[in-house]
């Protein structure tokens, strides 16, 4: 989640005010470089210059350097300048094309090679799997991560940055990465992280506009949106947690048993959301697709089952790992 292009940092939170999370003892903090200082690279700097790290930035356009600089950075006059200042490099670029310009220079004289590089530039599972083989062919040790939060939270300790490829990069820099958020290691697979953080960002916008839906319908009838944010969440924490938990292990085993509500019994409840929502004039787009994904389940055998089942026509007939 790279939101550095498309949200605005609050002017009011600045990005190494988290407290620092604890450690077992005390390190020597090591230095760090960062390519790329948009809001969210800048924000990563940030809060490594908050904690300690002797910190390298590099930008393409300069003028994004120097509030950093300001505040003790080193800024490097070239890309190459900058990888050679530290062994861990951590890039938050538009695309993965952008880094492969930027760093395409170094790697063929050789300025990778030994260095890990941890690159937080959003994109998709196959671009990573490609990275890791370029960064390899270098001499590289590549992770690939996905930050879960906006600027703001870069450096809390309860928002999570998800990495995944060389298990030994992760080892070896943990303690700094965890300066930025809890680090997650998924796997040694490059494109994990990646696929992670779009089903996860799937999660979000789904619950989001499910619950701004809900919103729209109570708000009609003089409620405020914060009294019912205060139930939606009480029902999200406890009921739909549970029932997340209890339908994990099903999906797995591929079997659903419908033993606390069937398929065919939510069809008949999301109609009365549908009803509702009709009559006080909201749109109705999010639920009357919700149906139809049930239906389509309840027509391939599964109406007597789980709402787990719902995943197999999700799939669409491919089968899973």
């Amino acid at each position: 989640m790279n939101p550095q292009n498309t949200n605005a940092q609050r002017p009011d939170t600045h990005p190494d005010t988290h407290p620092a999370p604890a450690t077992p003892q005390a390190r020597t903090p090591g230095p760090v470089t960062v390519i790329g200082l948009g809001l969210m690279g800048s924000a990563l700097a940030g809060v490594l210059l908050g904690r300690g790290h002797p910190t390298t930035v590099w930008n393409r356009t300069p003028q994004k350097e120097k509030p950093l600089a300001g505040r003790g950075a080193q800024v490097a006059a070239t890309p190459r300048d900058a990888v050679a200042a530290s062994g861990l490099v951590l890039a938050c670029v538009l695309d993965y094309a952008a880094l492969r310009t930027v760093l395409h220079p170094v790697a063929t004289a050789g300025g990778l090679a030994g260095k890990s590089l941890v690159n937080l530039t959003s994109g998709a599972p196959e671009q990573a799997v490609e990275m890791a083989a370029w960064a390899a062919s270098h001499g590289a040790r590549y992770l690939d991560g996905g930050i879960m939060t906006t600027p703001p939270g870069v450096g809390d300790p309860r928002m999570m940055f998800l990495y995944s490829g060389s298990q030994a990069a992760f080892e070896a820099h943990r303690p700094t990465l965890a300066a930025l958020g809890d680090p997650l290691f998924l796997g040694a697979e490059p494109g994990l992280a990646s696929l992670y953080d779009s089903a996860l960002l799937g999660l979000m916008w789904a619950a989001f506009t499910g619950w701004l839906h809900g919103t729209a319908l109570v708000t009609s009838e003089g409620t405020t949106a914060t009294d019912f944010t205060r139930v939606a969440l009480r029902w999200l924490t406890g009921a739909v947690s549970g029932f997340l938990t209890t339908y994990a292990p099903q999906v797995d085993a591929g079997h659903h048993p419908g033993d606390d509500a069937t398929i065919d019994v939510q069809i008949a409840a999301i109609d009365h959301l549908i009803h509702a929502a009709h009559a006080r004039g909201i749109d109705n787009s999010l639920p009357q697709l919700l149906k139809a994904t049930m239906e389509r389940a309840s027509a391939a055998g599964h109406g007597s089952d789980s709402y787990a089942s719902v995943i197999e026509v999700l799939r669409g007939g491919v089968a899973h790992r």
